[in-house]
């Protein structure tokens, strides 16, 4: 494996993976930010405008 691209798995789809999970939608999502250019944006307008299904917090204001 190059460097790259463990440093791209570390900084990229771990924390992708984190926030799909946390956002409603399931992990295997951020493996999209594997095909260059267009599976990142593919990924960010999922986020970005679908609904998140993950239950709201009931403590403080976040």
């Amino acid at each position: 494996m190059r460097p790259f691209s463990l440093l791209f798995l570390l900084l990229v789809i771990i924390p992708l993976w984190r926030i799909c999970q946390r956002a409603g939608f399931h992990g295997a999502l951020s493996l999209l930010a594997l095909i260059p250019v267009i599976g990142t944006l593919i990924v960010g307008a999922v986020l970005s405008f679908g609904e998140w299904r993950a239950p709201k917090s009931r403590t403080g204001n976040f």
